[in-house]
């Protein structure tokens, strides 16, 4: 991203020398699939790409090794997905020896339904249908566990019986990138099916997780609000929004809903503002932490960058600004950044998470760099969960094994990418009128409503 290519270089060539998966480690399904098997992906992708718009980051002699080492790790991964009657995958395998004996049966939603997009791309490089198969498998599994009466999933589910252990409802820790990736998986295979899925989904959240006022910046009532509620009542079950449901702004931005997501950003930078930072978990009742460390999570900065580039709006440098100030202040350290262990007290942890410098650094330099090949026109990327890069490439919407996937019989028609639409959307991203790119996003009385709300005033 920063063009730097023999920094590029040198770390592929370092991970070729060194790095193998051939290790008696028992490791979680969904971590090695969006940090490991992800960036090889999208660094093959990358050094193999024709065009190279970010500098020359081909490898020398380079034979796909990076590829075959992805396929070593997701054949690693593949036990997870074999003598579970429901073909949702165990949570965690050992590298070398597959599932342990004493392996848990409960997974939770994202965990084992956001496995698609790596596995997809890998099956469509490989041309072997195996990895996807398994992966959509599962997201279709669960799909068809959803409660009849709410269309809504919960976090954790038994592998083996399909019965919900964990009943909430909700947008963040064990749901989040289960709705994220059924939305990429359509933007990056173009499967007709994905899209029907997540439109449903997002339908189901609305009516059901979605508290506040109907329109974002018009009426009165409450600041939206998305909580966690009984995936077969509705009902609410506890008064606190984790710090991964601040990805959801970003993802209504990939959906056209971008006046909801407005909304929604600005209660998490509320809570950034009076904190400098975000707490794990934020009690929206009693105004105040519930689980009060923050281990540099990227959501806030994605969807601060991902409204950026919708609106254009000044107003999102200035959040971006606000934020990286708040990290140089409280986060930094000796040899790198700092998880803190107490968003009020500033205390820190000597932990410092592979994501803040794939997805928070990532998405903050490219929220200040304009001219970045990623935002010039003819180039189409798309980011994993964890921040990797992939280009939305003809190769991966053409599917070679129409036949073999389950249940996709009636899904060989395509949508083409301009058709995507979403369901309650207020307004698309081509509509921004130019005199709200330099107002504030958010009417100034519901700035300061929402402000109230977390007790900043």
């Amino acid at each position: 991203v920063m063009g730097n290519s023999s920094e590029f270089q040198k770390a592929v060539k370092l991970v070729i020398d060194t790095v193998s998966f051939d290790k008696d480690s028992t490791v979680q399904v969904f971590e090695a699939t969006i940090r490991v098997l992800g960036s090889l992906l999208s660094a093959h992708i990358i050094i193999t790409d024709t065009k190279q718009p970010f500098g020359d980051m081909t490898i020398k002699d380079y034979d796909n090794e990076l590829l075959h080492m992805a396929h070593d790790l997701a054949v690693r991964l593949l036990p997870a997905f074999e003598n579970t009657k429901t073909g949702i995958p165990y949570p965690r395998v050992n590298l070398k020896k597959g599932v342990p004996p004493d392996s848990n049966n409960e997974t939770c939603t994202a965990g084992a339904g956001s496995l698609l997009v790596e596995f997809g791309i890998l099956s469509r490089l490989l041309g072997d249908s195996t990895f996807e198969w398994v992966a959509r498998r599962a997201v279709k599994a669960l799909w068809n566990l959803r409660s009849n009466n709410t269309g809504l999933l919960g976090n954790v589910v038994n592998i083996q019986t399909g019965h919900w252990v964990g009943k909430q409802s909700g947008l963040g820790a064990g749901s989040d990138s289960f709705y994220e990736y059924l939305l990429k998986s359509y933007i990056l295979f173009g499967e007709k099916e994905d899209l029907d899925m997540f439109n449903d989904a997002y339908r189901n959240i609305q009516n059901h997780l979605r508290r506040g006022r109907e329109a974002c910046n018009e009426g009165e009532g409450d600041p939206p609000l998305y909580v966690n509620v009984n995936m077969f009542t509705g009902q609410l079950m506890n008064t606190w929004i984790d710090s991964l449901q601040a990805f959801f702004p970003g993802l209504q931005v990939l959906i056209g809903d971008v006046e909801d997501a407005i909304c929604l950003h600005a209660f998490y930078y509320a809570i950034w503002k009076r904190y400098g930072a975000l707490p794990e978990r934020y009690n929206w009742q009693l105004q105040a932490p519930d689980v009060p460390f923050y281990p540099l999570r990227p959501e806030l900065v994605e969807s601060t960058y991902l409204l950026y580039q919708a609106t254009k709006n000044p107003f999102y440098l200035h959040v971006g600004m606000d934020i990286l100030q708040s990290l140089e202040k409280y986060t930094k350290a000796k040899c790198g950044y700092a998880t803190l262990h107490h968003v009020v007290e500033k205390t820190k942890e000597d932990r410092m998470e592979s994501f803040f410098l794939s997805e928070t650094c990532k998405y903050l330099y490219l929220l200040f760099d304009e001219e970045n090949p990623l935002h010039k026109s003819g180039n189409k990327y798309m980011f994993t969960t964890e921040g990797h890069i992939v280009s939305v490439d003809e190769r991966f919407r053409n599917s070679l094994w129409k036949d073999i996937l389950p249940g996709e019989e009636d899904s060989a028609e395509k949508i083409k990418p301009n058709e995507l639409k979403a369901v309650n959307f207020s307004s698309n991203c081509n509509r921004v009128p130019d005199e709200r790119r330099y107002l504030l996003p958010l009417k100034s009385n519901y700035m300061r409503q929402i402000d109230r709300m977390v007790g900043l005033i």
